[in-house]
């Protein structure tokens, strides 16, 4: 059985997801921690529950969302995962830190990219890679199957979906990846976002406004 820790960090309060089991195994997902005292927090956490650390996850590379992951990278010797399309992010994050206020220095890149269909490990535990761009290029979401879960980044919210008025954003791409990559997955599905609530497939195929009456 996986289990799921969430943190709120940084002032955009963005969801970091730590997934681990009793092998002690984890997956960090989208590592926002930027404050000393989240950063310690964090830590604490990982090592107050022995865990290991084994994947660092970005669902996509805005500023916000990956404000630990060089901090991450660092401390547990972990390079991210992404999608090759957010290069350009990884390569500009210092300069896009400026824009918001935020003195971040360069992550650390990737050593190799993933993509959809893609499958993650850790533990006994398995998450396949969806390919959800309209947000931002290279979008990301990663699905755990075996429990129904699905953490989504800033493609999909509690009543809402990500904003494409940013730099890659395509508000029809991201309703075709929402409907093609997320709407299909069992009622029961619990959604993770990126910010805010957690969620369910249902809810938001049955009440969001963004998406009903679309098909």
């Amino acid at each position: 059985m996986v289990q799921i820790k969430q943190f709120t960090f940084n002032p955009f309060q963005v969801n970091t997801y730590v997934l681990y089991d009793a092998t002690g195994e984890c997956a960090i997902i989208d590592a926002s921690c930027y404050e000393k005292h989240e950063k310690k927090e964090f830590s604490d956490f990982i090592k107050g529950n022995g865990l290991k650390p084994v994947l660092q996850l970005l669902t996509h590379c805005h500023i916000d969302h990956m404000l630990g992951s060089r901090f991450i990278s660092k401390s547990f010797r972990l390079k991210p995962l992404t999608h090759k399309d957010s290069l350009p992010f990884l390569e500009n994050s210092k300069e896009y830190g400026k824009v918001f206020g935020f003195d971040v220095d360069k992550p650390v890149m990737p050593d190799v990219f993933i993509d959809d269909g893609d499958i993650l490990q850790f533990g006994r535990q398995e998450l396949k890679v969806l390919h959800t761009p309209g947000h931002a290029a290279g979008s990301l979401c990663y699905h755990h199957e075996a429990e129904n879960l699905v953490f989504v980044g800033d493609v999909l919210f509690q009543g809402s979906i990500g904003r494409t008025d940013l730099p890659t954003g395509d508000h029809d791409r991201l309703i075709k990846s929402i409907f093609q990559k997320l709407t299909v997955l069992p009622d029961d599905t619990r959604v993770f976002p990126g910010h805010g609530p957690v969620t369910s497939i249902v809810e938001e195929r049955t009440a969001n406004p963004y998406l009903t009456g679309i098909y």
